[in-house]
Parts: C-alpha cells; sequence; structure tokens
C-alpha cells in the first residue's frame, strides 16, 4: 500500500513539474509572438484583409494571389498567401492574411492586428451590414496601434459589378473613409476590377508614409522596415 502511494506521488510531482515546465514554455513563446522586437524577414510586408463573412475577402486574395475566381462561399478560418513584389531593384514578399469574418476568434483578430504592417477593411457593396460591421474592427486597430494615421488602410467596397443588388452607394464608402481617414477603393473580385490596382496602393500608401515621416525626425524600428518597400514598388 505504502509502495503505490510513494509511487503516485512520484507520478504526480513528475507531471506536475513537466505541466508547469509546458505552461512556461508556452508563456514565453506568446511573449515572443506579441513582442515588437520579434525577428522578421526583412523584405516581408504584412498585410491583414478583415471584413464580415460572404464579403470577398478571399475572393479578392485568391484573384490577386492566384488570378482564379470561385462562385461558391467557403468560410475561412485564418489563410495566409505569398506574392512576390518587385520594390526598387530587390525583390520583397507580401504576405497577405485572409481572417474569418466571424467574431468568435478575438485573440487571432488582435494578434493579426499587432503584427500587422497594412489593412484592407473590406465590405460588400450590397450589404449596408457589411460595412456597419467594420467599424469595431476598425476601432480595434486604433486602439492596438495607436496612431491610425500612421498606418496604411484601405476601405474597399467589393462586389460593384452587382449593380442591380447594391445597397451602399459609392459616397456612403467614400465619406467613411474621410472619417477613418483611409483611403478607399471599390473593386469586383468576379470581374477582376481594380484587384491589382488595390493592392498597388497599399504600397504606394507605405512609401508615401515612410516618407512623410522620415520629415519628422528619427525614424523607428517600424520606418526602416518600410524603407525596404520605398522606391518603385511594383506587383508582380
Amino acid at each position: 500500500m505504502h509502495e503505490r502511494e510513494a509511487s503516485l506521488r512520484r507520478f504526480i510531482k513528475f507531471n506536475h513539474k513537466r505541466f508547469h515546465k509546458e505552461e512556461a514554455r508556452l508563456a514565453e513563446l506568446e511573449k515572443v509572438i506579441l513582442s515588437d522586437t520579434m525577428p522578421e524577414q526583412s523584405n516581408d510586408y504584412r498585410v491583414v484583409v478583415f471584413g464580415a463573412g460572404g464579403v470577398g475577402k478571399s475572393s479578392l486574395v485568391l484573384r490577386f494571389v492566384k488570378g482564379t475566381f470561385r462562385e461558391s462561399y467557403i468560410p475561412t478560418i485564418e489563410d495566409t498567401y505569398r506574392q512576390v513584389i518587385s520594390c526598387d531593384k530587390s525583390i520583397c514578399t507580401l504576405q497577405i492574411t485572409d481572417t474569418t469574418g466571424s467574431h468568435q476568434f478575438p485573440a487571432m483578430q488582435r494578434l493579426s492586428i499587432t503584427k500587422g504592417h497594412a489593412f484592407i477593411l473590406v465590405y460588400s457593396t450590397t450589404s449596408k451590414q457589411s460595412l456597419e460591421e467594420l467599424k469595431p474592427i476598425f476601432e480595434q486597430i486604433c486602439l492596438i496601434k495607436g496612431d491610425i494615421e500612421s498606418i496604411p488602410i484601405m476601405l474597399v467596397g467589393n462586389k460593384n459589378d452587382e449593380v442591380s443588388a447594391r445597397e451602399v452607394e459609392s459616397s456612403d464608402g467614400e465619406a467613411m473613409a474621410r472619417r477613418w481617414k483611409c483611403a478607399f477603393m471599390e473593386t469586383s473580385a468576379k470581374t477582376n476590377h481594380n484587384v491589382k490596382e488595390l493592392f498597388q496602393e497599399l504600397l504606394n500608401l507605405e512609401k508615401r508614409r515612410t516618407v512623410s515621416l522620415q520629415i519628422d525626425g528619427k525614424k523607428s524600428k517600424q520606418q526602416k522596415r518600410a524603407e525596404k518597400l520605398k522606391g518603385k514598388c511594383v506587383v508582380m
């Protein structure tokens, strides 16, 4: 009996130590992920795409990266795609994160915002509700990033080919973009209207931001990273 108790105590003690060791390892990993000093590829530029389910986020990304369009709607949790771009005689990688349209993953959303360099906020021109659902996401970006004017953001009205089903006028999208002090564009993943132009303009916003911030004085770490994209950045 005593031998069994001793064996049980040893088992509990061993697993207790292992549990805390694993817990500590995960805590350290979380610190690394959330840290601003996390090592990154110098030529990587992270773009995060947000929007409600069904607005065409994945369709826009797939049209840009692969040149394809799918009619069926397949919900996304999170996918990451990479596209090579030419940046002033060097090659850069555009890392595009296609996020979920669900509100069930707030931690994942916060992490995407924390590590993102630029953001595309997508709504459907056929749904007023989808534009409204972008407001808390924009507020979260403001909360996490701070000075929102220093972050390239594009408000995008997708599905502008569906003229008869339109609920949101271009003027409504433009008004929201002015309120948020961000750029605005309408697109159609289906017809490939303004898809390449969307990502090109996002890079142009980054270049202009870098130049304007350099005038203000000392460069931050993020500004130094952004210099990798300064010059002639062309989507290939």
